[in-house]
């Protein structure tokens, strides 16, 4: 890849398009505008600081293992191991989150076109069935890959461009100004009105994910030291921005706001009440497409993530999970990234609440990942060397803004976001999370034995990894 091919996977991956498009009904009864288009704002400005900071770690350790590989240089094995757990638990919840959302989108374009009612059921076959298509397309190398996730990009761009324009020109009446920057509406029943602003910003923090997709393909990247850690930060700022003129547009399109919080897709009911069936259905292809594009490259980042840390000997069936095929795809490790999203997205056959927790688990995993290194080198800074792309005497103030707001996300996000709690509406991030660090732990004693580092050479546990 080059540059710009390293920059697209993780635009690709943040994908305006699926993360606003299939968390927008969350946002809109929990907290409503005022929260989406602030929350965006100023979310948006705290993930550029998480990956400012990741990007300075990055371009000094330019490896596929990424935030794992980093944690055990900076702070053991032990250290690395587990970060490498979170990280790759937090990859498969976001492609079960984009894969689902592209699936809820196919059934709610049927609906539109032939009246047909999609079932939990349906949609679970079509989640699928897009899971085993881009697992294959995976396969097929890294140049494959690269294309579609350079398309991806102009997909996306154009897409947001073409929508809101359409949103803007077509409907005969808006939303107000006042009402698309200060409407607040709480649907959630909790009666906190900070508890329920603070829920509301995972909407944000959900969509920026995925990011690290191009430390995990800095292997496969020209002059990785430099180009995987300005993709990486280039990819966060077109996507604030983007994300930004896309939650507008729709929010001031709405044309009836009870009935589009209560569809079970809102986008595609804004698009119809404010555009007709016809012009309807053009958008939603716009944003299937591009959920699927995310589908896509998530897989991609997963497979690696899985591939390098097996290559380490750190996960269970690592010796047939660091295999690469003859097109040099991890091709095993591709059938993880398709079949663990298929577990976490299981329960939503029975909860109507599963969906948001399976973007709350990618959240509350793979975010956390991003700033141990980032704390493991500040904690540590004689056990830094820095790359090219450094942040000088901003390195440490922004690093410890990155830590101290993941510590707060991470909290929020484990916590409940419907009340009254009861088995369906009860928030299982926390569950997948114990669940995986549990495993990680029981696996420990044996993984310690196989663990290596990238070169083959053992890695025997310290003092300073206990």
């Amino acid at each position: 890849m080059g540059g710009f091919g390293n920059f697209a996977i993780s635009f690709s991956i943040i994908s305006v398009l699926s993360g606003c498009m299939t968390l927008y009904g969350f946002g809109l009864n929990t907290g409503g505008p005022v929260v989406m288009l602030w929350g965006w704002a100023g979310v948006g400005l705290m993930v550029l600081f998480i990956g400012m900071a990741l990007a300075e770690v990055t371009s000094s350790m330019p490896t596929a293992g990424a935030m794992f590989y980093m944690a055990r240089q900076l702070g053991g094995v032990r250290w690395g191991y587990y970060t490498g757990w979170v990280n790759l638990l937090g990859l498969l919840g976001g492609i079960a989150g984009s894969a689902y959302g592209a699936a809820q989108f196919t059934g709610a374009l049927l609906n539109l076109q032939f009246g047909w009612e999609p079932t939990t059921e349906w949609t679970m076959v079509v989640f699928t069935a897009i899971l085993l298509l881009f697992g294959a397309l995976n396969l097929g190398g890294v140049r494959v890959v690269s294309l579609l996730n350079s398309v991806s990009v102009w997909w996306h761009l154009v897409g947001v461009a073409v929508i809101v324009a359409v949103l803007w020109a077509v409907p005969d009446s808006h939303q107000s100004t006042e009402f698309v920057f200060t409407q607040f509406t709480n649907n959630t029943g909790w009666s906190n009105p900070l508890y329920v602003t603070a829920l509301g910003l995972l909407l944000t923090q959900y969509t920026f994910t995925g990011y690290d997709a191009s430390a995990h393909l800095s292997e496969e990247t020209a002059n990785a030291s430099v180009s995987a850690a300005r993709g990486m930060v280039r990819s966060i700022w077109v996507s604030w921005i983007a994300g930004f003129v896309l939650l507008a547009g729709l929010t001031f399109a709405i044309q009836d706001y009870a009935a589009t919080a209560a569809a079970p897709v809102p986008p595609a009911r804004i698009f119809l009440d404010a555009l007709g069936p016809d012009t309807a259905a053009i958008l939603m292809l716009i944003v299937i497409g591009a959920q699927l594009f995310c589908a896509n490259a998530g897989i991609t980042s997963a497979s690696r993530m899985a591939f390098a840390f097996s290559r380490d000997g750190a996960l269970p069936g690592h010796l047939l999970l660091r295999r690469v095929s003859r097109t040099q795809t991890p091709h095993l490790a591709v059938g993880l990234a398709v079949a663990g999203p298929l577990v976490l997205a299981l329960p939503s056959l029975y909860s109507t609440t599963a969906y948001t927790a399976v973007t709350a688990i990618n959240v509350i995993g793979i975010t956390p990942s991003y700033v141990i290194p980032v704390y493991l080198r500040l904690r540590h800074p004689e056990r830094f060397t820095p790359g090219p792309w450094i942040l000088g005497r901003w390195s440490r103030p922004v690093g410890w803004i990155a830590v101290i707001w993941v510590g707060f996300a991470t909290v929020l996000f484990c916590l409940p976001q419907t009340s009254p709690i009861t088995a369906e509406s009860m928030n299982y991030a926390a569950v997948a999370l114990l669940t995986a660090l549990a495993l990680a732990t029981a696996w420990w004693p044996l993984a310690r034995k196989t663990l290596t580092d990238p070169t083959g050479t053992p890695s025997t546990p310290g003092p300073k990894d206990h």
